[in-house]
């Protein structure tokens, strides 16, 4: 008998100890009638599609995931009391859904946490020349800078500006911007850098090409990331310069929409001799550097002369 009156004495007091702090006010965060905590990794504001995970502690059935309708509510399973969410953050949905279950008389105390477990609505995407094209959601204060290194960065293909398309607050595609990469990375102007709030596309196309051919020691296509094409002493460069028995004028072929392409002189070795000033060359340009036939044939008649003679006069050595 002295043992149970003692545990009866000790649960009298564990009960007494605890009575104080159920009677305190709520706290932010928390209602009088039910316990709210928000156990998700962000807090942004929920949108249409989006998809929220309820846990009601004891109730299994209202307990699951349930995905925000085009007109950005939900509906509970027992009282089918649709509620609002969009532009909700976690926090105001899960009071909301403790309100809602206490004043359909479904629950006394609800104990209620919400988290988001996909922000569809504010969905990031990053594709083109980028090592990773992704999609991320734009929770937190997500930049563009953060998008690129998150697709693990430009891929060396990309060209010299990307295109970011969003909508104008009303679902109308606004005017893209676009914004030179070597600005962007370079922190010159911070204002580049832009906040990302969902719906955009970060598209970085692939650099333009610059084709050269004939009579240079590495021909082939260029990609050109700079703004507004290179020139011609920089694609010589870039093709490790020209072979010996060059032209004194090279050719660049360049596309005219609707017609053939136009065939445009160039006094290349003017300008290889500063005496003429350097060219402009446009993405997709053709430089064709060609050979002069008639140097290099007589160099070839020369050489075998010289070496015909000698071998003649080594004959003659050995003959005497």
């Amino acid at each position: 008998m002295n043992r149970r009156l003692f545990v009866i004495l000790l649960a009298l007091a564990a009960a007494a100890c605890d009575w104080p702090m159920q009677s305190q006010a709520p706290q932010p965060g928390e209602q009088a009638n039910g316990e709210v905590w928000a156990a998700n990794l962000g807090d942004e504001p929920v949108g249409p599609d989006d998809l929220i995970y309820i846990t009601v502690d004891g109730s299994p059935e209202l307990t699951r995931s349930y995905r925000v309708s085009a007109g950005g509510a939900i509906t509970l399973p027992i009282s089918n009391a649709e509620l609002k969410v969009a532009g909700e953050a976690p926090t105001a949905i899960a009071n909301a859904v403790a309100r809602s279950l206490v004043e359909e008389r479904i629950l006394v105390a609800p104990v209620v946490s919400v988290a988001v477990l996909d922000y569809r609505s504010r969905r990031v995407s990053v594709v083109g020349a980028v090592r990773s094209p992704t999609v991320m959601p734009a929770v937190g204060n997500l930049r563009l800078l953060d998008a690129i290194a998150r697709a693990q960065g430009i891929a060396p293909e990309a060209g010299p500006e990307l295109i970011v398309s969003r909508n104008d607050g009303a679902g109308h595609a606004a005017e893209p911007i676009r914004i030179p990469i070597k600005d962007l990375l370079s922190g010159q102007d911070p204002q580049l850098n832009l906040t990302l709030h969902g719906g955009e596309e970060i598209r970085v196309p692939e650099a333009p090409k610059l084709f050269i051919v004939g009579n240079v020691r590495n021909p082939g296509a260029y990609p050109l990331n700079e703004m507004g094409g290179t020139t011609l002493l920089k694609a010589l460069a870039m093709s490790q310069g020209v072979l010996s028995f060059t032209a004194k004028n090279a050719y660049v072929y360049r596309a005219n929409p609707g017609s053939a392409r136009q065939e445009i002189a160039v006094p290349l070795r003017d300008i290889l001799h500063r005496k003429s000033p350097d060219i402009a060359l446009l993405p997709n340009d053709i430089l064709y550097i060609p050979e002069n036939t008639k140097a290099h044939l007589s160099a070839d008649v020369l050489d075998k002369i010289a070496n015909f003679g000698g071998a003649t006069a080594s004959g003659l050595i050995i003959w005497r």
